[in-house]
């Protein structure tokens, strides 16, 4: 789901704070509810994996709080509506209808957010797999990961986070400032949606590959029909991030 991008002027590459701190990490601004980013982010393993660059390049997951942006929850509507279209082009990621009660819907997925930015601080690894996982909970499993105990039960499963010190984490929000700094980052139109991509060198690419409109009305109303599918995208991306190592 995008915002409308802006005529700000580009900043320096070396004091872009929308770019990675090396050229071994990718910078990928998403929210966890975005059912683009959703496919991004698996795609983004699964061609990792594939081009045996695990352990090589680490994905920097950065904030892009749609709620802030919007000013409003992520609504359930728009988000069921998509479901079907986006599932259909990466089924592996792990997605169903959400199946409890509307009052169980999460609200805000700001506290999960925060948990995968403190989770860089035990590893790039354990940040990936807690991204990956709420991911999967929210789609796949229909998890209220608004909740402070969903994300901790998530944390756990992952078998690569320090739960007590993530639940540290939560409960100091000593997190928060980064994941504000990340939003503040990406407003004014610098980052243009989720799932947004930057690599060192400034090289980056929006919704990459991925191109869409909307049929009888816009997000919550209608529902997206998918123009152009280019998932080798994700190929191009990952070996020019690796030949600047």
């Amino acid at each position: 789901m995008s915002v409308e991008p802006s005529t700000a002027e580009p900043v320096a590459v070396e004091t872009d704070p929308r770019l990675p701190l090396t050229p071994d990490t990718i910078a990928v601004f998403t929210d966890l509810n975005c059912s683009f980013a959703h496919v991004a982010v698996h795609r983004l393993h699964e061609t990792r994996r594939r081009l045996g660059l695990d352990g090589v390049l680490w994905f920097d997951f950065r904030a892009f709080p749609l709620e802030l942006f919007n000013r409003e929850v992520n609504a359930r509507p728009g988000v069921d509506s998509e479901i079907s279209v986006l599932g259909s082009l990466e089924p592996d990621a792990g997605w169903r209808l959400w199946q409890g009660p509307d009052w169980t819907y999460p609200v805000t997925t700001l506290p999960a957010l925060e948990a995968v930015h403190a989770a860089k601080s035990q590893s790039w690894r354990a940040s990936e797999q807690l991204d990956r996982a709420l991911r999967r909970a929210f789609w796949a499993e229909g998890r209220c990961i608004s909740m402070r105990h969903v994300i901790l039960e998530v944390a756990e499963a992952t078998g690569a986070v320090d739960v007590p010190q993530l639940a540290d984490a939560l409960d100091t929000g000593s997190a928060r400032p980064a994941v504000m700094a990340q939003y503040r980052a990406a407003c004014d139109g610098r980052v243009n949606c989720s799932p947004h991509i930057f690599l060192k060198d400034g090289t980056d690419s929006a919704n990459p590959g991925i191109s869409a409109h909307w049929i009888n009305g816009g997000f919550g109303t209608g529902y997206p029909v998918i123009d152009t599918d280019r998932p080798d995208v994700y190929e191009e991306l990952l070996t020019h991030a690796a030949g600047l190592l």
